[in-house]
This record gives structure tokens, C-alpha cells and sequence, in this order.
């Protein structure tokens, strides 16, 4: 009787330790889905989630992702296969994966090549008839130089690349893609799903029409220039100086080759430089808030009237020509200094997060610089779900990225200023001389260019060489005799040279930009993960 007593205790016990197992079990399981942390799943389908009656549902599995990468052009696919490489589980959403057709992100500095051989990716320059460019000519009232890259210290290989950029972009897809734990997918990113301060996930669109939602620990906006999630995570401040005017010339036959070449214009630069082994690119930089209409002629009257009698002798008739041809397309020059909000779970990239005016062609250059930064400052980490920690240690980013990307911002925005027509005096005195300056040669030349090509990261350098340029202009207003207005036109000079570089450094910031050292972010380590038993 006892024993009997004993066996049906021992099996009471059992089965209320299993109702109450399986009940603990679905709590858990419920706080998990309002966090919005993935449940796992042995097979889904981020492309086509289905219900029983055909419409479309939502997921919270996303692969198990590590990270949401919004945008596949350069940063983004550059992120993605680097991330990968690490081991990361990685899952792409990008509005349209055919191939882009832009007419910038063609030129890809020397600085950006060496940071392609640092990912992995330098292959991606092949197989899409890309052109080796090792420096830049330079014309203005026709007089020209030469301004050649200083590759002396490195392999045969590493000059600067122009390319189609969209060919180019197709190429990073390829490989990103060819990762199993990369998971590339078309849809349109909607909004980012925020639960108490810190961001889950992404809420998107698949190129079907369904609403479907990601969850991952980290969320990187990579979504381009046109972003409409940078609002959440920056403080964005986009100025549009001019536009660029696009075409392309068949068969030309450029005065230097495998250079790109700058014209001193008026009222401001155009660029030549080739795309393929039978076309160069030129884009004519238009000022002011807006273009002359295409539709009515407008445009090409000005391209044939204002801008053809100034480029050189040798691309006349390949100009006209493609005028004549109709190709022309626009786009707006934009600039937007780098002003992060730090949320948790979510990070900017790319032309999202910071843009300088396209002049020097840096942009692929500092995003390429930036995923090395970021991703350096991530690999120690194998646990990504603390996001507010993890968020914290990120801050160092902003500052280790800043000897790259505030080199080339300043000079982007600085240059473009210079070599704009003006008809104050002083500006012009500037511009003339910032011209023989660089023909100097020697180091007046191979300073400014290995800062523009991105090989010479150093801020300092580049304050130097500008103010030397300014002086350089004063000295040849005062000499041989000064007068009071060659005196009073160097005093403006010097000020009109102040006024150009301070706003940019100020909006860049001092502190980080030539003080790294002194912010305390620079100094973070990665957080300790505690073992889970």
C-alpha cells in the first residue's frame, strides 16, 4: 500500500515538473518574439512567406542574421563580404539587385585600391574592362600639367581604377553572394523596427509586395545618398552646391592617358577620364540650385556654346559628338558632413552617413576605409545582442575613421571652392595659384596628390599645403614691388583661404580630426562576453 502511495507521488511529481518545463518553455519563448530576437527555424524562405490562404506573411527569422545590411552598392556589398568572411551570418536587403547606372562612383583612388587588397575584393576590379589611372591633368587658359600619383613605393598593380560603376557594383554582389553565409535579397526597406531605444530589425517590401519583417543584434543603413533612414540615426545636414552634367565620349583619345583630367572652367571644373578601354566619362560641374532643362534644348545649347570652347583642342569633336548623341544625364553634387546619433542596434555607412562634393572622387575611397575601420573593431566580438554595449564601444569608430575621411572631405569641399571661377580678385589670385602651385612640382605636387588619392591620410599635411598655396599667391602679388592694393588683395586672399577651409574643419570637428588622441572613444576596448554554461 505504501509503495503504491510512493509510485503515484513520484509520478505526480514527474508530470507536474513537465507541465511545468513545457509552460516556462512558452513564456520564454513569447518574451523572445516581443524582443524581437529570431526564433529558429530548420527551413525559411526570406523571398516568399506565404500563409494558408496565399497572402503574405511576415518572418522574424531572417536566417538567424548577426546582421541586417540595408543597400547593395559599394559599402554595402563590401560590408557584407567582409562581414561574411568573418563568420558573421549576414543578410542583404537591396532595393533593386540589377545593374546600376550612374554616372559617378566611377573613379576609385589609389588609397581605395590598396583598402579593396585589404578586404579581399581587389578581383572585383577585372573582368569589366576597367582602366588604371595614375594621376591627373590639369588645364586651365591653355596651359597644362601633370600630377602623377607617387606609386613609387608600391607593386606594379596599385594605381587608381575608373570603371562603370555599375559593372563594378555587380561584380561585389557576385561575391558577397558567394558566401554561404551571405544571404542577398531584392525588397525595399520601409522603416527600422526600435523596441525601447534600441533598433531590432528592419520592417521591408520583397519585389512581390510583401510586408515582411528582420531581426538581427546590429542594423547597418547602407542605403545611399537618397537615404530615408538617416534621419533616425544622424543629424543630416545635405548641401547641393552644384550638379554634375553627364556624358560619354566614344573613341576619344584623351591628351594624357590612363589620367583624368580637370579643366579649369568657367564658371566651374569639368572632368574627363575613361570608363572603358573605348569611352571617357566627363562630367561638366553646373553651379547653383539648379540645371538647364534637356527636354528643350536648353542644355545642349549650353554644353555646345558655354562649355565645348574650353576643353582641350584633342576632345572637341568627341564632346560635340556626344552632345549631339543625346546621352546627357544630371545629377546633384551633395555634400553632408558626418553627424551620428549612436543608437543602439544600428549603425550608418557609406554615402548615407557622410558625402563630400565628387570632384576628387574619394567617396568609394572612404567608404572602402571605413568598413576596414568597423569591421577591425567588430571582429573580436563574437556576441553582437548587447546592443547598448555594443553601441558604446562603436563610438570609437567615428574617431578612428577620421584621418581618411576628413583628408578627403576637406580637400573635396576646399578644392572645389578654389577651382571655381569668381570674379573677386582675391579668388582669382587663389585659383591661378593653387594652378602653379601644383605645376611646381616635386613635393608641391606629390604632397597635395597623395592626400587626394588617399594615400597620405594626415589632416595636418593637408592645412599645410593649402595655406602654402595662399602664401604662394601673396608672395606673387608682392613681388617684385607690393603696392597697396596687391597688399590689400594678398591680406583678402589669405582671409578668402580662412574662410574656405575653418567652416569645413569646424563642420568635420578639430578635436577629432587633428586631436584623436584626446576623445576617450579612441581609447575603447572591446566589451567582455561573459560564457554562457
Amino acid at each position: 500500500m505504501v509503495e503504491e502511495m510512493a509510485d503515484s507521488s513520484l509520478f505526480g511529481w514527474i508530470l507536474c515538473s513537465a507541465i511545468t518545463l513545457v509552460a516556462l518553455c512558452g513564456v520564454v519563448s513569447k518574451i523572445r518574439k516581443r524582443k524581437g530576437i529570431s526564433v529558429t527555424r530548420t527551413e525559411s524562405s526570406l523571398n516568399s512567406v506565404l500563409t494558408s490562404n496565399g497572402e503574405c506573411g511576415s518572418t522574424d527569422g531572417s536566417h538567424h542574421a548577426d546582421v541586417i545590411i540595408v543597400g547593395a552598392g559599394v559599402a554595402g556589398s563590401a560590408l557584407a563580404y567582409t562581414l561574411g568572411k568573418d563568420g558573421r551570418r549576414v543578410h542583404v536587403i537591396e532595393r533593386d539587385l540589377s545593374e546600376p547606372d550612374r554616372i559617378v562612383g566611377e573613379l576609385l583612388q589609389p588609397g581605395g585600391y590598396l583598402k579593396l587588397l585589404e578586404l579581399g575584393l581587389e578581383d572585383c576590379v577585372e573582368e569589366i574592362d576597367a582602366q588604371q589611372v595614375f594621376g591627373y591633368a590639369l588645364f586651365k587658359d591653355g596651359k597644362h600639367t601633370r600630377l602623377s600619383y607617387p606609386l613609387e613605393k608600391f607593386h606594379s598593380d596599385v594605381s587608381g581604377r575608373s570603371f562603370h560603376n555599375g559593372r563594378f557594383i555587380q561584380r561585389m554582389r557576385e561575391k558577397s553572394a558567394s558566401l554561404h553565409n551571405v544571404h542577398l535579397e531584392q525588397g525595399t526597406v520601409t522603416s527600422l523596427l526600435e523596441e525601447k531605444g534600441i533598433i531590432r530589425g528592419v520592417q521591408y517590401k520583397t519585389k512581390d509586395g510583401c510586408e515582411l519583417t528582420a531581426f538581427a543584434p546590429l542594423t547597418i543603413v547602407c542605403d545611399g545618398c537618397f537615404s530615408n533612414l538617416r534621419r533616425s540615426l544622424c543629424n543630416p545636414k545635405v548641401d547641393v552646391p552644384s550638379y554634375f552634367v553627364g556624358l560619354v565620349l566614344e573613341n576619344c583619345h584623351l591628351p594624357y592617358s590612363n589620367h583624368g583630367h580637370v579643366i579649369l572652367a568657367d564658371p566651374s571644373p569639368i572632368l574627363f577620364y575613361p570608363i572603358s578601354s573605348t569611352e571617357v566619362r566627363c562630367l561638366v560641374d553646373v553651379p547653383g540650385p539648379r540645371v538647364p532643362s534637356i527636354a528643350n534644348g536648353e542644355m545642349a545649347n549650353y554644353l555646345k556654346t558655354i562649355v565645348a570652347p574650353q576643353v582641350p583642342p584633342e576632345i572637341y569633336d568627341s564632346f560635340v559628338a556626344a552632345v549631339d548623341k543625346g546621352n546627357i544625364r544630371t545629377m546633384p553634387n551633395r555634400s553632408m558632413p558626418a553627424a551620428p546619433l549612436p543608437t543602439p542596434g544600428a549603425l550608418l555607412m557609406g554615402d548615407a552617413f557622410n558625402m563630400r562634393h565628387p570632384l576628387t572622387g574619394g567617396g568609394m575611397t572612404v567608404a572602402l576605409s571605413d568598413i576596414v575601420v568597423l569591421c577591425n573593431l567588430l571582429r573580436p566580438i563574437s556576441d553582437l545582442s548587447d546592443a547598448p554595449t555594443l553601441c558604446k564601444y562603436l563610438e570609437s569608430f567615428y574617431t578612428l575613421r577620421k584621418p581618411v575621411a576628413s583628408t578627403i572631405n576637406t580637400l573635396a569641399g576646399a578644392l572645389y571652392k578654389v577651382f571655381c571661377a569668381s570674379p573677386d580678385q582675391a579668388r582669382k589670385e587663389m585659383r591661378q595659384a593653387c594652378f602653379d602651385y601644383l605645376s611646381l612640382g616635386g613635393v608641391f605636387s606629390t604632397g597635395p596628390i597623395s592626400l587626394l588619392s588617399g594615400l597620405n591620410p594626415r589632416p595636418l599635411s593637408l592645412v599645410l599645403h593649402f595655406f602654402a598655396v595662399a602664401i604662394y599667391g601673396v608672395g606673387r602679388l608682392l613681388l617684385p614691388f607690393p603696392s597697396p592694393k596687391r597688399i590689400w588683395i594678398g591680406a583678402r586672399l589669405i582671409s578668402g583661404a580662412s574662410g574656405i577651409i575653418f567652416p569645413i574643419i569646424k563642420a568635420e570637428g578639430v578635436r577629432q580630426m587633428f586631436f584623436p588622441a584626446t576623445v576617450p572613444a579612441y581609447y575603447r576596448a572591446p566589451p567582455l562576453v561573459e560564457e554562457r554554461v
